[in-house]
């Protein structure tokens, strides 16, 4: 008889006590280099909504604490890791969703502020900057926003009509895309960027 943890509660056992689970807080994996310890039955799909062994992982306090573990290896993969364990995961697009934004001040300088689903804030700006893809077939953009060292929170379609209704035109590089301002810094959503 196998007497081992399943993954999962083996994954929260071994956080240490600063990785406290709070959202705003991440734990320090980039610290982490466990060896690979296997895949794990979790996944994330395009809406945000955290899976494990099949069935959605419905206490928001549980995604975020696996949520302050993820990382993006430089091999693409996604993994959930700690000091001792890193569990590969699968993401359909990206792991997070910016589901409301909070406009503070106004031209330049104004801030955008794009809250997740699971209560991470961000502040768009240099070291988070926006971004548009553009479908190449069906020319529909997702837009897309840094929350931490490389791992993107996909704007929500709500939240980008919102931003469409702040974009002005600026002259960048001779041309005049449309965008809009966050923190000083200008952000195309027209796909002229991307």
């Amino acid at each position: 008889m196998d007497n081992r943890q399943p993954p999962a509660q083996s994954l929260l056992q071994s956080l240490p006590q600063s990785a406290s689970g709070d959202a705003r807080e991440p734990a320090p994996v980039h610290l982490w280099q466990p060896e690979f310890s296997g895949e794990l039955d979790m996944h994330i799909t395009r809406d945000g909504t955290w899976y494990y062994q099949g069935g959605a992982i419905t206490r928001k306090a549980l995604a975020q604490l696996f949520s302050g573990i993820l990382r993006l290896d430089e091999d693409g993969r996604y993994y959930l890791v700690t000091p001792v364990e890193r569990w590969a995961i699968k993401v359909d697009d990206v792991p997070f969703v910016a589901v409301r934004l909070e406009v503070e001040g106004q031209g330049r300088e104004q801030r955008l502020v794009f809250i997740t689903s699971l209560e991470h804030r961000i502040v768009a700006g240099a070291e988070h900057p926006i971004r548009v893809e553009v479908d190449a077939q069906t020319q529909q953009p997702s837009p897309y926003v840094l929350l931490r060292t490389n791992l993107q929170a996909l704007i929500h379609r709500n939240v980008f009509y919102q931003l469409v209704d702040l974009a002005v035109e600026h002259q960048v590089d001779g041309q005049r895309p449309t965008g809009v301002w966050s923190a000083g810094v200008f952000f195309p959503i027209d796909g002229a960027g991307a």
